[in-house]
């Protein structure tokens, strides 16, 4: 096979690589005429997200990425002309929160996307004051104290593998420690008058531990929330509103993550919320009346609002069928906001005057050179993996396929271990199926949202059984009467990158693979752990494995080491500054494919880490990828 490798090295402004397709083939009389959409086009639909409500209930503080780069801006609850608030021109700026008595905000961002994060405050006058100044430091905000003149901070900056908890004036930005975590605790909440700290202990990667710190005594005095024995997942959602209860996850009762009850005063816990799937998030609005509850059922959020007044359901006005997220509530609680979304319409932006019979749209996200008529909604699949277990995902038919009309396919690989594929829009999906790609978003085993035992299928059999089932998941493909079973690629993202690019090397069942910053080398990735990731460190070896003490099983599974067995084309993508999967591991990847005389091809943003930050980058990495599959599959 002719050697053919490809270097491209990228920033926002360098030059975009032009999709070259294929003269499309004479279709039959029955083929639907739907356009072909550019990934410019396609990605000139703007990214947004954020809720905080401002003091006075009249705006939202909202990140797009409407210039490119995400920057924050204030939107009116009235639905007048939004305001952009930043103007970063490089590095995403994320908005986090409203100042609780006047027009201040709070935001974050980072380097190239290195990952660590500072928290900035912009004054009103519009200056930008670093909360969080130092190097090699990573920041976040913990939440608002009661008394709406102090805020919580978590930082490293004493100690890297370690975060800290500070309190913040409101008034002068000064600070005093509340909490050092000399003990590897996983800070996940604080209460609202500032004297109960929720942290979790991790024992492995099944089995964790809630404790509560009291601060107010003068030195932190514990008390351990869920004693028990065997493996039982626990996660924090929320302290309740008067802060006597802490309001936990626990898979302790059921194969689900189910919300409980911990009364602070008695040690007692209770049942909170009950569901046939997880409990994914509950919160209060700010007094208290009303409780958010989301589930995630069979990857979508199913949204449950409860009036504690009453204890009714909050019935919502009429919308869009889509899925509710993202709910905050005014101050007095008489407003609430909320974003929509779905497969066939990116997530817009809606106020409420609770009780009231229309929500107002505040955004409008899609392009308007896109027909939502075009777009394809998925649905839910199931098909048997080698040993009779269900394996669910999304499939995404294109308009145009049909028995008559076959069409290639993409399985497409989440992130993880322990992601899931869900419901919801997703431009790089949409392309590639108005370019008439069947795409199939598994969710292997060891994806979350499918109980326990699922999630725990692949533990230290990464790269073995849930390979497995990407296999079977072509075959499942090529069951249906519209997919060509001859023409069946993978790709997928980190974790689905190493998935991506085990089943390029260990087997031969796939004609392409696209690897976006996916690890090739475990032996290397565990051992160079981002120092934040201290607390997790045990429960990524109980299910990866210790590159101590399980080196040769690691580097079994890595397809680095057996790159000499890749036989098909393979595109790889990375960030230069991706702190989790080292650009040296995709250099030597593209090096060992090109020795093999392989077609490869190698994109590499320098402005970039794990993901993608700029859309000039989104845009060059989608056109890559199909110009790069109609090469390889048409």
């Amino acid at each position: 096979m002719k050697k053919i490798t490809t270097w491209l090295v990228v920033s926002a402004l360098a030059l975009t690589i032009t999709a070259c397709n294929k003269a499309p083939e004479v279709a039959e009389q029955t083929t639907p005429d739907i356009p072909k959409y550019s990934a410019t086009t396609f990605f000139d639909t703007t990214s947004i997200g954020g809720s905080s409500i401002s003091h006075d209930g009249q705006a939202v503080l909202v990140t797009s990425d409407a210039t490119g780069v995400f920057n924050v801006y204030r939107y009116p609850v009235d639905g007048s002309p939004q305001t952009q608030l930043t103007n970063s021109t490089t590095n995403a700026i994320r908005g986090v929160s409203w100042f609780p008595a006047d027009d201040r905000f709070l935001y974050t961002s980072d380097q190239g996307g290195n990952e660590l994060d500072h928290l900035y405050v912009m004054e009103i006058d519009g200056r930008v004051r670093d909360l969080t100044p130092g190097e090699n430091l990573k920041a976040y905000f913990s939440g608002w104290h009661d008394d709406d003149t102090h805020f919580f901070v978590a930082t490293n900056e004493r100690d890297p593998q370690a975060f800290d908890l500070y309190l913040y004036s409101t008034e002068d930005y000064s600070r005093e420690l509340m909490f050092e975590n000399n003990a590897g605790w996983s800070l996940s909440s604080i209460s609202g008058d500032g004297r109960w700290l929720a942290m979790t202990k991790v024992h492995s990667n099944a089995d964790n531990d809630i404790w509560l710190a009291d601060l107010s005594a003068a030195e932190a005095e514990l008390i351990h929330v869920t004693p028990h024995t065997g493996n039982v997942s626990h996660n924090v959602y929320t302290f309740s509103p008067d802060n006597t209860r802490l309001i936990y996850g626990t898979d302790a009762h059921s194969e689900f993550v189910q919300a409980w009850s911990y009364e602070i005063s008695s040690g007692e816990a209770s049942e909170e919320y009950i569901s046939d799937w997880d409990v994914a998030f509950l919160y209060y609005s700010p007094d208290g009346r009303y409780q958010v509850t989301g589930i995630n059922a069979d990857a979508q959020t199913e949204l449950h609002i409860i009036d504690r007044t009453n204890d009714e359901i909050v019935q919502l006005p009429s919308l869009p069928p889509a899925t509710v997220s993202g709910v905050s509530f005014s101050d007095d609680e008489n407003l609430m906001v909320f974003y929509l979304s779905s497969d066939t319409a990116p997530a817009n932006l809606y106020s409420w005057a609770i009780g009231s019979d229309e929500a107002l749209k505040l955004s409008d996200t899609l392009s308007d050179d896109i027909d939502p008529a075009h777009l394809v909604s998925s649905t839910v699949e199931r098909y048997p993996s080698f040993d009779e277990l269900m394996i669910p995902g999304l499939l995404f038919q294109p308009h145009t396929a049909s028995a008559t009309n076959k069409v290639p396919a993409v399985i497409y690989i989440h992130g993880g271990p322990g992601g899931q594929t869900r419901k919801g829009y997703s431009p790089m999906v949409q392309h590639l199926v108005n370019h008439g790609y069947a795409m199939f978003g598994v969710n292997n085993r060891g994806s979350s949202g499918y109980g326990k035992t699922f999630f725990h299928l692949d533990d230290k059999r990464h790269g073995e059984d849930d390979l497995q089932d990407i296999v079977y998941a072509k075959k499942y493909l090529q069951s249906l009467d519209w997919v060509d079973g001859d023409r069946i690629a993978v790709m997928g993202g980190s974790y689905g990158g190493y998935l991506t690019m085990a089943a390029m090397a260990f087997t031969d069942e796939f004609d392409a693979g696209i690897n976006i910053f996916g690890v090739t080398n475990w032996v290397r990735t565990l051992e160079s752990i981002p120092p934040w990731w201290e607390a997790q460190r045990q429960a990524l070896y109980d299910e990866l494995g210790d590159p101590a003490t399980e080196r040769e099983r690691l580097e079994r599974i890595s397809p680095l080491f057996y790159a000499h067995q890749i036989q098909q084309p393979v595109l790889v993508v990375q960030g230069a500054n991706d702190p989790r999967v080292l650009q040296v591991e995709s250099d030597e990847m593209v090096e060992a494919i090109e020795a093999n005389g392989v077609p490869v091809e190698y994109v590499l943003f320098e402005d970039e880490g794990h993901g993608f930050r700029k859309k000039a980058n989104r845009i060059v990495a989608q056109e890559a990828y199909l110009e790069f599959l109609n090469t390889q599959l048409k």
